[in-house]
């Protein structure tokens, strides 16, 4: 497909709510939650929801800020990889469960919130949390809308 269901950027009630959590997320990406932590975080939730536009941008974006290309290449397989910290592991498994809150009956296990309360002082852990949810919305309305994937450039939303 080569255009979106939608132009979101042409009807007046979806740029205004783009236009909100454009902002939102600016406050999470100015937290103390590392760059790097959210940027694994935007790619793996948007792996999962199957959203193309959005792993195309959180990749470009991750690259372009630094991030090593082997270590997004297995953000999938990162149970399996030997490159991510502790902390980024639970950060990870906070995004999967978070993301995936309707395949677990009692919405996200307490050990998994407990492993991330571990590795993340308050602000930061509210930060992850605004960060998964943000992203799931982004995914959410991309997937929606069929947003075409592969023309993203690094700070084309900035």
């Amino acid at each position: 497909m080569s255009t979106a269901r939608l132009n979101a950027f042409e009807i007046p009630t979806v740029g205004k709510f783009l236009k909100h959590i454009v902002s939102a997320g600016k406050v999470v990406h100015d937290s103390p939650l590392p760059v790097s932590t959210q940027n694994l975080v935007t790619l793996r939730a948007s792996q999962i929801n199957g959203c193309g536009f959005c792993t195309d941008m959180h990749f470009k974006d991750a690259v372009a800020a630094g991030e090593d290309t082997v270590r997004l290449n297995l953000v999938a397989a990162w149970r399996e990889a030997t490159l991510f910290t502790e902390a980024e592991r639970a950060a990870l498994e906070l995004t999967e469960a978070g993301t995936r809150i309707a395949d677990a009956a009692g919405g996200v296990p307490d050990e998994v919130w407990e492993n991330a309360a571990k590795h993340y002082d308050e602000e930061q852990l509210g930060a992850l949390v605004s960060l998964i949810a943000l992203i799931n919305a982004f995914n959410r309305l991309n997937v929606l809308v069929q947003q075409p994937a592969g023309s993203y450039r690094p700070g084309q939303f900035a």
